[in-house]
């Protein structure tokens, strides 16, 4: 290549020819690049590919270089480190194979057209053998990403799924992700390879840094392995193959985690196969996995709305109502006075019509429902017609209503602090059938007083159920701190870590804003029992602990500064102690907060006639895609 600037020692420099002011040799010089690079073995190569890069990842969608080909040069460059091993280990050539993958992923993640350049440029085998893991987890990671954003587009897609092994490849690699990192990186310091470690911090970070960024990379590995999983599920005819047992029942549990929540997951892949009645069945009949997805449509999760669709979607399908049913309604009756959840605006409505087709189109034997779950769908449903009463009441009779809730509320506070729990819960029950049920703000302190009730009764289950229906009902949805703290406590006994941890962290977050004395902050210190209870679950969620326990490791660096492997002692927690909050815990039984009521879900109950509607493909593949936010590195 010509040399550009006398000043520069390295002819055809590519910094120099990018300095080029005439836009015709410019051109022309980018070009020369791109086509004599592959087959140069020069020290320094690392240089302008680390710099390309950069402007791949500030510039996705310009098209210079890929007019100039980018994508052939880096496909030649991938090619050759896979099959050079000398040149790979020469200089600092290690690093190019995971440059050019992640070139080629930054730049077809928004423009269709570049993916159909870059499919046609011939990236597809040397990703492919990326993800086989030919070289490390790391280039795995990079090949996965840029995959799952070929196969998003329709143009390119049947390219993609045209090579088989591409589907099983991300099937296995969503399952063994978090294992291959932690036994391949994460749980030998002394054996991190030198530049996974000058990836991972770009020379920033000690040993603790490498080892949060693994644990940010290992979620990025599965979740990137899930969306170009993903993509194969919009279509029928791959819903076999995905649908297997073993693969669904590890669904529910592949979240994001702390380092990766922007990322729907496991749950947004299990909504794209509920779409399909051919991924209902198979779902409907994995074990614990109904479970899970009740757990997740009760939590203040950002994907909590995900796992209501699949629900929902579960219920109205006759294939599947019978086997869901009596584990799919508990959740949703708790969740049937949300007003809006993202983008489904008055969900509960749709929540209340789709468990009434459900009672309309009850059969016998099999097909029928059980009376408890009979109970809970009717109290809904008495529910909705009390509120329309309620609409045609004198407002005087209304007031006289919640002066009676009240008495009785201070009854069952009264009876809380002589220590008489169940009695309280008892008065709790009585104000709520008196309460007027646009009086929001109280009904949410009478379910959460509840809750706490339950709580100390050892009853978690019902204290999450009241919980969660004092956090549909409150305004800003999810976010009364009491309530958040009682179901941490709750989700706490049953073992729930995720769930736990969810609310405790967000129990905090509501504390640092709260203008309640007994919540907030002092001295923007966290207090002592959520910071115990967010360590605690910490580690029983920690992303790694399976592979840990698998491996025999203990050790667990990350967030938590403890030992994976090995508990604590948690004996001072005080796991359904009021004393924790407030001064003694009794005044909080007399919560009142000051919300404006939001009677707005329940106007033109009888314009909600339809049935719940499906998104379309393009809109789930949007709320899917649009989440997984690019990393820097």
């Amino acid at each position: 290549m010509d040399k550009i600037s006398t000043d520069c020692p390295y002819p055809g420099c590519f910094f120099c020819v990018m300095k080029e002011g005439n836009p015709s040799k410019r051109r022309a010089s980018i070009l020369k690049f791109f086509r004599e690079l592959p087959s140069q073995d020069d020290d320094g190569q690392v240089l302008p590919i680390s710099g390309l890069w950069n402007t791949a990842m500030a510039h996705p969608n310009d098209p210079e270089f890929i007019e100039l080909g980018i994508f052939e040069c880096m496909a030649a460059l991938i090619l050759k480190g896979l099959k050079n091993r000398r040149w790979l280990a020469h200089d600092q050539n290690i690093y190019i194979p995971y440059y050019a993958a992640h070139i080629i992923g930054s730049y077809t993640m928004n423009m269709e057209e570049f993916a159909e350049r870059a499919v046609h440029a011939g990236v597809l085998p040397c990703l492919v053998e990326l993800l086989r893991g030919r070289l490390t987890w790391v280039e795995q990671r990079v090949a996965v990403r840029a995959l799952g954003h070929l196969a998003t587009y329709g143009s390119t897609f049947s390219t993609i799924a045209s090579i088989g092994e591409i589907l099983e490849l991300s099937l296995q690699l969503a399952m063994s992700s978090l294992e291959i990192v932690y036994s391949h990186f994460y749980q030998y310091v002394d054996k991190r390879l030198g530049y996974h470690c000058d990836l991972l911090t770009r020379g920033m970070g000690g040993v603790e840094m490498e080892s949060r960024k693994a644990e940010e990379w290992a979620s990025q590995l599965q979740c990137w392995s899930l969306q170009l999983i993903n993509c194969f599920a919009f279509k029928p005819e791959f819903l076999p193959k995905i649908c297997k047992t073993e693969f669904l029942v590890k669904l529910p549990g592949m979240w994001g985690g702390l380092v990766n929540e922007n990322s729907p997951a496991g749950i947004g892949l299990l909504r794209t196969i509920c779409h399909h009645k051919l991924g209902r069945g198979p779902v409907a009949s994995c074990p614990g996995i109904i479970e899970a997805l009740c757990n997740i449509a009760r939590s203040s999760d950002d994907w909590q709305y995900m796992a209501v669709d699949c629900l929902l979607w579960l219920l109205q399908d006759p294939s599947t109502v019978h086997k869901v049913i009596d584990k799919a309604v508990p959740a949703l009756v708790d969740l049937a006075e949300i007003t809006a959840l993202g983008d489904h605006k008055k969900l509960g409505d749709s929540i209340v019509n789709v468990l009434q087709e459900c009672i309309q189109s009850q059969g016998i034997g099999r097909n029928s429902i059980n009376n408890c779950t009979k109970e809970l769908i009717e109290e809904v449903l008495n529910s909705k017609q009390r509120l329309k009463w309620e609409k045609n009441m004198p407002k005087e009779d209304l007031h006289i209503k919640q002066a009676a809730a009240l008495v009785v509320k201070l009854e069952g506070n009264s009876l809380f602090s002589s220590g008489n729990i169940a009695g309280a819960a008892s008065k709790y029950s009585e104000a709520l059938s008196l309460c007027p049920m646009r009086s929001k703000k109280e009904r949410v302190v009478l379910y959460s007083n509840r809750a706490q009730c339950h709580l100390l009764l050892q009853q978690p289950s019902a204290a999450i159920n009241d919980a969660t229906r004092a956090l549909c009902l409150h305004n800003p949805l999810n976010r009364h701190a009491k309530s958040l703290w009682r179901r941490a406590q709750a989700y706490d006994m049953l073992g729930l870590a995720k769930e736990s941890l969810l609310d405790a962290i967000l129990f905090i977050n509501e504390c640092s804003h709260s203008s309640d004395p007994d919540l907030s902050l002092k001295e923007n210190k966290v207090p002592d029992y959520a910071e115990r209870l967010v360590k605690k679950q910490m580690r029983a969620a920690w992303l790694f602990r399976e592979a840990a326990i698998k491996h025999g490791g203990v050790h667990c660096e990350g967030y938590t500064g403890g030992m994976c492997g090995q508990e604590s002692d948690d004996s001072e927690w005080e796991t359904a102690s009021e004393s924790d909050i407030g001064k003694d815990g009794r005044d909080e039984m007399g919560d009142d907060d000051d919300e404006d009521d939001d009677d707005s879900e329940w106007q033109n109950e009888d314009e909600r006639k339809d049935r719940y509607d499906k998104p379309s493909l393009k809109d789930m593949k949007h709320g899917y895609n649009v989440q997984l936010v690019e990393d820097e590195s």
